[in-house]
């Protein structure tokens, strides 16, 4: 008998030493892969944003691609800290991560109402899924998200935990973290939320489209209704607080979080495009890189040229489905820096065409400064040279005056002041072609071969300009000929402070100080006494040329594109004005001179109303010519017009089959995103009803599983309860005095199953991107 005893003993010593030893691997094994878990991602903040800078080294404007902006644990409320624990996580300070209370609880709620009422994920477990994990429902990522959050725990505080949840968490309408939430929603900072703005902004994360203020405020008060319920019972509020931050008025300043709708975004559109095209540079590296730009930016001008344009009251309102356009550029003639521009009016998007530098349209008359009279005057003429303004028909090419008459004879000065065309094309035709092209490469003007011909007279150009091509070209002239190239970086110092980029100071001798003063003397007379008067500056002394191009509709009297371009010693300023698609419908009712021209003078007096007035500094001005005009060869001249004239015409039907080709292009592009968001939304319906399947399906297995649980346990309940009786019967089978036997030694009891695994917590709702706590 004492040897069964000690047996028996021996045996259970081997199982509790087996029990105790399978529990110590299985505490190292979790410990281990708890220690193995990597969650440095978690402190990980935005990119550090580019930041743009003005001549003055004062920031301007910053970029950046990231959408998060931080908050430390101090500057936000305590009454938003004790709102999310209150909803998401009420026992937050009690639990290593897991709350295996909470599960239960959940679990229990949850069965009680039929369906997932309630989650079991603390604050932790949602911040490892939405830092470090996806969102798929699966035992994999519920795996890993068990042992992150426990790493969680043992790398932060509390408060750190709480502070990067706050920072990485979603709250709808773009806001990623506290800090772009509150801006969005109330136009504040976290530090100044009310009690009953943070129960509004905790509401919305169990369902952040579903409970936007936005988009539904019924729905989100009735959320925040919750949070300040949940809140009392966890006696963090008292029931008159609850009471007073039902009553509290809800404001909404909803800010818009593009960032590229922030300060100066035609100028920084085109910074980021010099960047890329100059330097070399990515766009994911100017967005991500920490870089700073520094540039000739003058915010004062950038600021009162993006007001003018703000203002729909300086622009002509002819109504209809489109704005008419405008694109503007300020450059300093010394330095070439460009000081302000503005790309065009109405909405702006990231990198959205700039009409400021990327526009392609034909100049008009701001080409005969370039191409006419400056190579006229290279040439010998004077402005008292005599032109003729009469029919003109050279080869087939009959110029025609904007008003239709025709004055016999002018001067190159009344020529240019009156913007005379036949007398602008006689002149290039008597000094030939060439010098013309010549001179418009000089300053620095797009020309092509198909450029060569009488049209370069009044601006037909094949490929068109941008008011930023006009204004370097026009910066010759108070820069006594010279100049320089247009650019708007001064230099890119990397993340490091290293500098990786620098402009370095091209200049181009385009014509002689004489010639450019003669020309400036001219060109002041256009706003004194010519087209260019009501462009005229309040304090300063302005000399311009304004431009219009033909609709080239028949019956239709109008102009597609008006001009005006010009400078003050210090400032040159170019405006394009018009339709981004002309037709019947969409066109300028006016010349250059009743409509940009009165527009320019806004744009330049706001511009320069922090500048001290300066008068031009002008030599007097040769009136008698100083040599013969240097003739052509004229056969040679004569066979070089046609082929040119040839050239313009195929040009022409070129220009015409592109633009049908652009617009059946547009055309199909507008149907494939059409397509596309069609094709995105079936999807999208289809992943959400397979979810659904999914989720139906798992909830079967589960009731399926629970089923042959319970089954299984009863047939073991009736097995073992038939053993009984089969014991019973045998028993009472037995002889009354069995032989005396050394008594059996109880087999080795069997290893103990392995508990069954708890029930998976229930499927969280697909919509938010964190798991819900309770409430």
């Amino acid at each position: 008998m004492f040897k069964s005893l000690f047996s028996i003993k021996g045996v259970f010593m081997k199982l509790l030493i087996f029990v105790l030893l399978s529990v110590i691997l299985v505490f190292m094994v979790h410990n281990s892969v708890i220690a193995s878990q990597d969650v440095s991602k978690l402190e990980e903040r935005a990119n550090a944003p580019t930041i743009i800078y003005d001549q003055n080294g004062e920031i301007a404007s910053k970029i950046s691609s990231s959408k998060q902006e931080w908050v430390k644990y101090e500057d936000v409320p305590e009454h938003f800290y004790a709102a999310l624990q209150a909803t998401e996580d009420q026992n937050f300070y009690k639990h290593n991560g897991i709350d295996y209370i909470g599960i239960v609880r959940a679990a229990f709620k949850n069965v009680l109402a039929g369906g997932v009422v309630e989650g079991g994920s603390t604050l932790t477990q949602q911040l490892a899924k939405n830092t470090l994990l996806t969102h798929d429902q699966t035992f994999k990522r519920k795996f890993d998200e068990y042992f992150i959050s426990q790493k969680i725990e043992d790398e932060y505080s509390k408060e750190e935990i709480l502070e990067l949840y706050v920072n990485k968490v979603y709250f709808g309408e773009g806001a990623w973290g506290l800090k772009r939430a509150s801006k969005v929603y109330f136009g504040k900072e976290p530090a100044d939320l009310t009690l009953n703005e943070s129960a509004i902004l905790v509401g919305l994360i169990k369902a952040p489209t579903n409970y936007s203020p936005v988009k539904n405020m019924e729905k989100s008060l009735d959320r925040r209704d919750v949070v300040l319920k949940l809140m009392k019972e966890e006696n963090v509020i008292t029931e008159e607080e609850m009471n007073e931050a039902k009553k509290e008025k809800v404001v909404l300043e909803r800010k818009e979080l593009d960032q590229y709708k922030g300060r100066y975004p035609s100028y920084v559109d085109h910074v980021i495009e010099e960047a890329i095209k100059k330097y070399g540079l990515t766009q994911n590296e100017i967005l991500a890189g920490g870089f700073e730009i520094h540039t000739e930016l003058r915010q004062d001008m950038q600021s009162s040229i993006e007001n003018v344009f703000k203002d729909d009251a300086n622009f002509p309102d002819l109504g209809g489905d489109q704005l008419v356009q405008s694109g503007a550029v300020l450059l300093n003639p010394k330095t070439g820096g460009v000081q302000a521009l503005i790309g065009g009016r109405g909405e702006h998007s990231f990198r959205q065409f700039n009409r400021a530098t990327q526009l392609k349209r034909q100049p008009g008359s701001t080409m005969k400064p370039i191409s006419v009279y400056t190579p006229a005057l290279e040439n010998g003429m004077t402005v008292n040279s005599k032109l003729e303004d009469k029919p003109l028909d050279i080869d087939g090419y009959q110029p025609k005056n904007f008003d239709g008459s025709y004055h016999g004879e002018v001067t190159m000065y009344e020529a240019l002041i009156k913007s005379h065309n036949v007398p602008a094309v006689w002149t290039l035709n008597e000094i030939g072609v060439a010098k013309g092209v010549d001179a418009a490469e000089r300053f620095g003007l797009p020309i092509t071969e198909n450029d060569r011909n009488l049209s370069l007279a009044l601006g037909g150009l094949d490929k068109g300009v941008a008011p930023l091509n006009m204004a370097e070209a026009y910066s010759a002239f108070p820069n006594d000929g010279t100049r320089v190239e247009a650019h708007a970086i001064t230099k890119i110092v990397d993340v490091q402070g290293n500098t990786i980029a620098e402009w370095k100071k091209k200049e181009t001798e385009v014509t002689t100080k004489e010639v450019a003063q003669t020309m400036t003397h001219m060109m002041l007379g256009v706003v004194k006494e010519g087209t260019g008067r009501k462009a005229a500056l309040e304090k300063h002394e302005l000399a311009a040329k304004t431009g219009s191009t033909q609709l080239g509709i028949d019956g239709i009297d109008g102009t597609k594109d008006q001009w005006v371009v010009g400078y003050t010693p210090n400032v040159v300023g170019a405006l394009w004005l018009g339709y981004d698609q002309t037709d019947e419908n969409h066109y300028l009712k006016t010349s250059s001179s009743a409509t940009a021209a009165p527009l320019y003078k806004v744009i330049m007096d706001a511009a320069l109303k922090n500048e001290k007035p300066e008068d031009f500094k002008l030599a007097p001005i040769k009136k008698e010519e100083k040599k013969p005009v240097k003739k052509k060869d004229t056969g040679k001249e004569e066979k070089e017009k046609k082929r040119a004239e040839e050239r313009k015409k195929e040009a022409d039907k070129k220009a015409e089959q592109d633009a049908k080709a652009r617009k059946e292009e547009q055309e199909r592009l507008k149907q494939e995103e059409k397509a596309k968001a069609d094709e995105e939304k079936k999807q999208a319906e289809e992943k959400k009803r397979q979810d659904e399947e999914a989720k139906k399906a798992a909830q079967e297995e589960a009731k399926r599983a629970e089923e042959e649980a319970r089954k299984a346990e009863e047939e073991a309940r009736k097995e073992e309860q038939r053993r009984k009786e089969e014991e019973k019967k045998k028993e009472k089978e037995k002889p009354a005095e069995p032989p005396a036997e050394e008594p059996e030694e109880p087999a080795e009891p069997s290893e103990p199953a392995e508990p069954e695994e708890p029930p998976a917590e229930p499927a969280e709702p697909a919509e938010p991107p964190a798991d819900s706590g309770g409430g």
